[in-house]
Formats: C-alpha cells, sequence, structure tokens
C-alpha cells in the first residue's frame, strides 16, 4: 500500500545524527528518508562520494544497516555479487533474514560517470537490486567538479567562468534515458521537497522483482552556493519551475507525477530564473544564456509528452 500522508510514513529512524554532511545537505535528507522507507531489512552498498565519506569516518558510522563502502567504480557490481550470495544461502535453507532487500547508494560521479559501466552492467544482468542516485550535480566530496550531471553553463572549480569560458559547456548526461534503455521493470525521479512522493517511490522500487533505479534531487549548499537554510526551497523550485520533472517508467510506461503532470502546459511552470537566481553557480547568466536553458527545457518536455503518449 502507498502513504498516502505524511502521518503515515515510518517513524523508525535508521540514518543516526552525528555524522558529518553539510548543514543543509540535500543528500543527507534524502538518505534519512529512504532508510525509513527501506526498514531495517535491507544491506547498503555505498560508493565513495559525499555521503559514505561523511557517514563512516573510522571507527564512527551513522548507518544502521549492514552497509560497505566500495570505490566509485564498482557499487553496483558489489551490490550484484551481494544479492547473488544472498540467493544461493536462500536456496540452500542458509538465509534466515527473509526478504532481504540489496540497495546501492551513490552520487552522480559514482553513476554518471565512474561507475555506468558497472550500473549498465547490473540493470542487463537483472538483479534483484535497487539503485539509488542521489545527484547533487557535481563531484562536491573531492572539491566540485563538473561530472555528466553537471548542467550547461554551470560553474565548478574544473567548469570556471571567464572572458573564455562561460562555465560547463556540454548539457547534462539524461540518465534516466539511459536506464530506461535497458528495460528495467521500475525507475523514476523524485525530490527531497516532495516527500511523500520520494517515500511512495521507494516503497515501490523496493518492492519490484528485478533491477530498479531512484533519481533522487538532492541540492548542494557549497557546490550550488546558497544559503543552508534553502536547500528544500531550492528543490520545489527545481520541480515547479521544470527543471527536475518528477516521473515513472513502471513496465515500460511513463507517468509524469504531480505536479510535473501540470507541466507540459508550459505556462503553468514557474520560470527558470526563479531556480537559477538563487544558485551562485549561476549569477554569471546572461539572458541569453538563460534563454538557451529554457529552449533546452522545453525540448526536453516535449521528448517526455512523446514517451508518455506513445507508451500509454
Amino acid at each position: 500500500m502507498r502513504f498516502k500522508t505524511l502521518r503515515d510514513l515510518p517513524r523508525e529512524e535508521l540514518f543516526a545524527p552525528g555524522h558529518r554532511m553539510c548543514a543543509g545537505c540535500g543528500a543527507a535528507i534524502a538518505m534519512r528518508w529512504v532508510t525509513k522507507v527501506l526498514g531495517p531489512n535491507a544491506i547498503v552498498a555505498n560508493a565513495t562520494g559525499c555521503v559514505e565519506v561523511t557517514t563512516t569516518p573510522y571507527p564512527e558510522t551513522a548507518w544502521m544497516h549492514p552497509y560497505i563502502h566500495v570505490a566509485f567504480e564498482n557499487a553496483a557490481a558489489v551490490a550484484s555479487g551481494i544479492e547473488a550470495a544472498v540467493k544461493a544461502l536462500r536456496r540452500k535453507g542458509r538465509w534466515t533474514a527473509g526478504d532481504t532487500k540489496v540497495v546501492v547508494i551513490a552520487g552522480d560521479g559514482g553513476t554518471y560517470d565512474i561507475g555506468l559501466q558497472s550500473l549498465s552492467g547490473m540493470l542487463e544482468r537483472r538483479h534483484d537490486v535497487l539503485y539509488i542516485l542521489y545527484d547533487n550535480e557535481a563531484y562536491m566530496n573531492t572539491g566540485i567538479q563538473r561530472s555528466g550531471s553537471t548542467p550547461k553553463f554551470a560553474w565548478t572549480t574544473t567548469t570556471p567562468v571567464g572572458a573564455a569560458a562561460r562555465g560547463k559547456v556540454q548539457w547534462k548526461k539524461d540518465i534516466m534515458g539511459i536506464v530506461m534503455a535497458h528495460r528495467v521493470p521500475y525507475a523514476a525521479t523524485a525530490s527531497i521537497s516532495h516527500v511523500l512522493d520520494l517515500a511512495n517511490k521507494v516503497k515501490t522500487a523496493a518492492e519490484v522483482r528485478g533491477p530498479t533505479f531512484l533519481h533522487i534531487f538532492a541540492p548542494c549548499v557549497p557546490g550550488w552556493r546558497y544559503p543552508e537554510n534553502k536547500t528544500v526551497e531550492v528543490a520545489r523550485l527545481a520541480v515547479e519551475t521544470g527543471y527536475f520533472p518528477l516521473y515513472e517508467w513502471d513496465h515500460g510506461k511513463l507517468r509524469l507525477n504531480p505536479p510535473s503532470n501540470n507541466h507540459l502546459d508550459k505556462s503553468k511552470r514557474r520560470p527558470l530564473r526563479e531556480f537559477l537566481n538563487v544558485q551562485g553557480r549561476f549569477n554569471h547568466l546572461t539572458e541569453e544564456e538563460v534563454a538557451e536553458l529554457e529552449r533546452e527545457l522545453d525540448s526536453y518536455w516535449q521528448y517526455l509528452s512523446k514517451l508518455a503518449s506513445i507508451s500509454s
């Protein structure tokens, strides 16, 4: 059953306080809700990144699940091995923990770029693993370097802004499109600003058999250059301006979720400028550059519209 109200959400805390994540960290908010919804019977494989380095400083940990830290490139491969081991032990009658879910937690560096090959292999082999991407749109842990997830024109330490360069040159990679091309049974986008939607998608993805994928939008205070008390506002603006649509790919059908199901009509989206203006990484943008981003956003919504109509 789906959660109908915020009061229905689990109360048990499985992500301990006292970690070293930044004040206002979007990924920290995501991890709290993800672990609450998963419940205690899960095994977590966590790729190197912001979440890993701030939650597991030896000899302490914020994780109340069985947990393994692995390298940037192989979180999905390690999770595949864990899932296969659990299946083998269950066949032999030696697994007594019941229906244990194997879960990957990885950032955009460990998903879009360095970990893409092992992610693709996991999806192609059809492992019963839930892969969760927390997307803060750069390599934040190592100093705010651009990744395949960094949007066009965004400032990072490796995409500076000056006379010769205007931030990142390339468009953001369509990771959901890549995942959906593997014909997975379930994949979805979610935002920390829409907790009920996020929780229901975690629950659904954990219950579906086979490889599932969640793309969670997780703003970063130092990397995006906004005040630490604005994280949820920034995440909400990303959804309401159409920058980050909320949708599900459910057994071959694309379904837009509120409020994104209204945003096919551009007039129902808030101006993109509202999302860009609250972040220092976009302070340099000209009106022409904003207009270019808006045209690309409109093109992406047309793409989603076609997918929704074709798959309906």
